[in-house]
């Protein structure tokens, strides 16, 4: 499976973003995704995640914020980020994981993305 994001930039505080990562290869409806991020000097983290049933997980810094989704159709995950804050600043990363059974691990998932910057400045 390839993940390819998009949808990042520079935004401002309280802004709103969207971020897509298109999936090609095997089929994607086979797969949990997930979203995770990683700040300047600082570890990978979760974000969210969408079971293949379409069951969502959060952070809880993002709950409330941050919605996931996904369309089979279109291969396509999304995340769906409101009211951005500047802690919010990271990159964003997309994975598809086989069988993913704590979803805020990265070690679950098998396939990573190359990432989109997203910058919310104050």
């Amino acid at each position: 499976v390839q993940l390819v994001e998009s949808g990042g930039g520079l935004v401002q505080a309280g802004d709103s973003l969207r971020l897509s990562c298109a999936a090609s290869g095997r089929t994607f409806s086979g797969y949990s995704m997930g979203w995770f991020r990683q700040a300047p000097g600082k570890e990978r983290e979760f974000v969210s995640h969408i079971s293949l049933s379409g069951g969502t997980t959060y952070a809880s810094s993002m709950k409330g914020r941050f919605t996931i989704s996904r369309d089979s159709a279109k291969n396509t995950v999304y995340l769906q980020m409101n009211s951005m804050k500047p802690e919010d600043t990271a990159v964003y990363y997309c994975a598809a994981g086989h069988t993913v059974v704590v979803p805020t691990m990265a070690a679950e998932y098998n396939y990573w993305g190359q990432g989109t910057q997203v910058t919310v400045s104050s």
